[in-house]
């Protein structure tokens, strides 16, 4: 495998459209409410791309130095695990993303709100937080993915953060209506999330991994899950 093929396996590309599809849906709640910006929904949607591949390098990087990714992992091999990319390059790469990140956020900010200072700082703020979760889910001793905390950090950031925060990119003001879509959003992220972690039960529970899959074990997993996927359905029907 090549270095460009290994990073492009460690950006993980097939989980971009989860982070991608709350700031369409965000942009879709400003239209309804007649506020557009081609160039805010741009730099968006990069910012957000920006922010899942950084999330994506730390848990390769995070579940490999914990011994997670072992050879009883079912499913695609990750960069670490495989030895296509060492820690040194990943942590590189976990570095360059985040000053990518960094500078995405500065120019949406500037784009959007640049007669409003207190919107930059707030959602300057509300950047830190988004590189900050995208590294700590499985990265230092404290990660909150081994805390069983993942499913909270995913709904949040994925579903109201993402949502309302790219609608308010726009229109600078929320409705309450919103909060139905953008929890829809997150339920079905966390959806993936708990796909996921039911796939590595075996292998999470050997190592010390405590996701809430692992938690409640697989049967009690599965019904969590089918309720997730059904709340969000609820959700969209009465939005």
């Amino acid at each position: 495998m090549s270095k460009i093929q290994a990073w492009i396996q460690a950006a993980r590309l097939r989980t971009l459209p989860l982070s991608v599809s709350g700031i369409l849906v965000g942009t879709a709640l400003a239209g309804i409410e007649g506020y557009t910006n081609t160039l805010v929904f741009v730099l968006a949607l990069m910012t957000t791309t920006g922010f899942q591949i950084t999330s994506n390098f730390a848990n390769d990087y995070g579940d490999g130095v914990k011994g997670t990714d072992n050879k009883d992992r079912i499913g695609p091999e990750r960069a670490l695990q495989s030895g296509a990319l060492d820690r040194k390059e990943l942590q590189r790469g976990i570095l360059i993303s985040v000053i990518i990140n960094l500078i995405l956020v500065g120019l949406i900010l500037y784009t959007a709100f640049e007669k409003y200072p207190l919107y930059i700082a707030i959602f300057g703020i509300l950047g830190i937080l988004c590189i900050w979760a995208a590294i700590k889910y499985t990265v230092g001793v404290n990660a909150y993915g081994y805390r069983g905390l993942g499913d909270l950090f995913v709904f949040l950031f994925f579903g109201i953060l993402s949502v309302l925060g790219s609608m308010f990119l726009f229109t600078k003001y929320l409705t309450i209506s919103a909060l139905l879509p953008a929890s829809a959003i997150g339920l079905l992220s966390t959806a993936v999330l708990n796909l996921n972690n039911m796939r590595d039960i075996n292998s999470d529970t050997k190592a010390g991994k405590k996701t809430l899959a692992v938690m409640l074990g697989p049967v009690l997993a599965r019904r969590y899950h089918n309720l997730l996927v059904l709340g969000s359905l609820i959700l969209m029907i009465s939005f």
